[in-house]
């Protein structure tokens, strides 16, 4: 597989809008409460998505919309209210611990779902003029009634990179990892930067080395709440590591032998840092 698509989705999904939320055939509906979502539980380990409608369960929406169609799958986002009971058979979960137990595809879209949903609750009224905002039937975007102000999903982009030194990567852990877990650095972009300049700048803020030869290696969507993580390699050039000690708390060179906790298979951060060990070897 070419890496750069690593992330993708296997089955094209292509995004729609309708002013009917209920198109006739099979569906896949992504059900969340709040940040976790409403999966069918499996005696083999793994879950289900839901492909009943919220009704069909029993349970009363709060929002809901069409999404799109996944192959020839249709797919809808809907939320339900913080003290709803889960039907049978069914709980809310975390969409982190989801990974590896659903599908890889279902995975991707579940994230594109829950950044909808956050798009929608965070943009109720415009912010210009402070009146109500409606849907667009055309795309996906609410618009002010009384202004004419559109508003689309935001998307927050932001940089991981993979700082290599001959056999070695830099690695740093923050306050809020686990215990012993080392990442690799990454950072949002700032306005008016390029994507490699807000790679040589948080090396650069994070642990005061200097760094070149930066290169694309691949992206992933990131829905906690809003990103696209964009993923660089670049190779050190020279200073000695100075934490900052305000995002991190450690980094540190580490060899392909000698490696810390490691980020889990969900992230981009492990597969920058998979690729440095596959060099090695």
């Amino acid at each position: 597989m070419d890496i750069t698509s690593y992330f993708a989705l296997k089955t094209r999904f292509i995004a729609a809008f309708r002013s009917d939320e209920s198109p006739s055939g099979p569906a896949i509906w992504f059900i969340f409460q709040g940040e976790k979502l409403l999966v069918a539980i499996q005696d083999n380990n793994t879950n289900d998505i839901c492909t009943r409608s919220p009704q069909q369960l029993g349970l009363v929406p709060i929002f809901r919309q069409f999404l799109g169609q996944y192959g020839t799958t249709n797919c809808f986002v809907a939320e339900v209210a913080e003290k709803t009971s889960p039907p049978p058979s069914t709980r809310f979960t975390g969409l982190r611990t989801l990974f590896g137990t659903v599908e890889d595809d279902l995975f991707i879209l579940a994230g594109r779902a829950v950044q909808i949903l956050h798009w929608h609750r965070e943009h109720q009224f415009c912010g210009k003029c402070g009146t109500a905002m409606q849907n667009r039937q055309t795309e996906l975007a609410r618009i002010c009634p009384a202004c004419g102000f559109v508003s689309f999903p935001r998307l927050s982009p932001a940089v991981i990179m993979a700082v290599t030194k001959e056999d070695h990567i830099l690695l740093a852990r923050a306050p809020r990892f686990p215990s012993g877990m080392f990442s690799t650095l990454a950072g949002f972009v700032e306005p008016g930067e390029t994507l490699e300049e807000a790679v040589e700048r948080e090396v650069r803020e994070e642990v005061n080395i200097r760094i070149g030869n930066i290169r694309y290696v691949a992206s992933q969507p990131w829905p906690f709440p809003h990103s696209i993580m964009i993923g660089f390699s670049a190779t050190y050039l020279d200073g000695e590591i100075e934490v900052d000690n305000d995002e991190i708390e450690d980094a540190r060179w580490f060899s392909a032998q000698d490696l810390p906790l490691l980020p889990s298979k969900i992230t981009i951060a492990r597969l920058l840092i998979d690729n440095f060990i596959t060099s090695c070897t």
